[in-house]
């Protein structure tokens, strides 16, 4: 023991603030950096909740310290250190918001903005499968302007589930990890995963963008998985997708491939027409998309919320020894209908893809008795295993 070195306290060189967001096992704070005044973002992840995964945080430090300042669109590691209690991950601060906070925010938006986005983020994620890695991680969520101006760079942040691979090990990553929808087949089949389970993942981000719902979404996480494992899906209903070029689906198709040697990688997305230059533009008028995507974000939104509120109705008249009274039950069922007003009628008029995927014209009128959608479901599956 005497010949060990004794711990050393370091002085603390950033001071937390204002918390930006919080997870499972961490959460992120607004830092100072004391000495230049500089603000970042700090994760702070707890050693306690983290027992056993540490090896996720090596996971994403390594990853992040191979790209760092590598590329314009990848968040930066600027420090990391620990303490007795956390471990704190310093990255660059993006204030410009999420990805598709900024699109709602917009006057207009056309395909061609979608393709710029698109290409952005496929070019990044050529660059780390060519420094190998895996990010495993890619949604909307994770895709964070830098700064609010109108030129700010889109960076791919939180790199939580990356993967640093060699050549060799491309295929054998076997860990179930992700966002359900934005997950690939090879996830949830376990037959070894690698690269291309980021290009499915832009795949379902494509979609999203083009039409403000994803692909396989179905009324549970079991029903989804199902439809992702299937490759089922189509770009339904129609009315969302009348101003889409054929050269976007085809880009789409070309992701959403079940089979990863079949799927393009990123090189090949980059060749294709839908990301050339003007390629969306030249295919025809373009039609401004974001009345559609709000229309369909926000139904989608509504409906959810509704069945949440339904079914804390029904949790409650379970668990509770007597009955939930009736008036409590109505004021509650107001209570939903009178804060999404303006939302509601979406839901009840527009036909959205049922539990196959697919538009059900004959049914149509029976949508306000239907089936339940399932409740917000993006909730990270955390590996369980390295």
């Amino acid at each position: 023991m005497s010949s060990e070195k004794s711990a050393q306290t370091v002085p603390c060189a950033y001071k937390t603030g204002r918390t930006l967001g919080q997870g499972t096992y961490a959460v992120v704070k607004e830092a100072v950096h004391i000495k230049t005044g500089k603000y970042y973002a700090c994760k702070v992840i707890s050693k306690k909740l983290m027992e056993g995964r540490e090896h996720m945080v090596r996971n994403e430090i390594s990853a992040l310290k191979r790209v760092s300042q590598g590329h314009g669109s990848i968040v930066t590691l600027v420090d990391y250190f620990e303490t007795m209690n956390n471990l704190y991950l310093v990255t660059d601060l993006c204030v410009g918001g999420e990805l598709f906070d900024r699109i709602c925010e917009r006057g207009s938006y056309y395909e061609q903005d979608a393709a710029h986005i698109v290409q952005t983020v496929v070019k990044a994620v050529k660059y780390l499968h060519d420094q190998g890695i895996v990010h495993r991680d890619l949604k909307p969520e994770n895709l964070l302007f830098r700064d609010k101006t109108e030129e700010s760079d889109l960076l791919i942040a939180d790199f939580g589930l990356s993967r640093v691979v060699d050549d060799d090990t491309l295929s054998v990553l076997s860990t179930t990890c992700g966002t359900p929808g934005y997950m690939a087949p090879e996830i949830f089949k376990k037959s070894g995963h690698g690269k291309p389970v980021d290009m499915w993942a832009i795949g379902v981000i494509s979609y999203f963008l083009l039409a403000g719902y994803t692909p396989f979404d179905r009324d549970s996480t079991a029903q989804e998985m199902q439809a992702i494992v299937n490759g089922d899906y189509a770009f339904e209903p129609e009315v969302y997708w009348q101003g889409v070029s054929p050269s976007a689906r085809d880009f789409i198709n070309k992701l959403l491939t079940v089979d990863p040697s079949k799927r393009m990688t990123a090189s090949e997305a980059l060749e294709h027409q839908w990301l050339s230059t003007d390629a969306a533009k030249q295919e025809g008028e373009q039609k401004d998309l974001l009345p559609g995507i709000r229309s369909a974000f926000n139904a989608k939104m509504t409906f959810r919320k509704a069945v949440h509120g339904i079914r804390l109705i029904n949790r409650l008249r379970t668990e509770s020894s007597e009955q939930v009274p009736r008036h409590e039950v109505e004021a509650l069922r107001k209570g939903i209908a009178e804060a999404e007003a303006e939302n509601v009628q979406e839901v009840l008029d527009v036909d959205l893809p049922d539990a196959s995927g697919h538009q059900d014209k004959d049914k149509k009128e029976e949508k306000e008795g239907g089936g339940a959608k399932k409740e917000e479901g993006d909730e990270k599956m955390q590996e369980g295993s390295s």
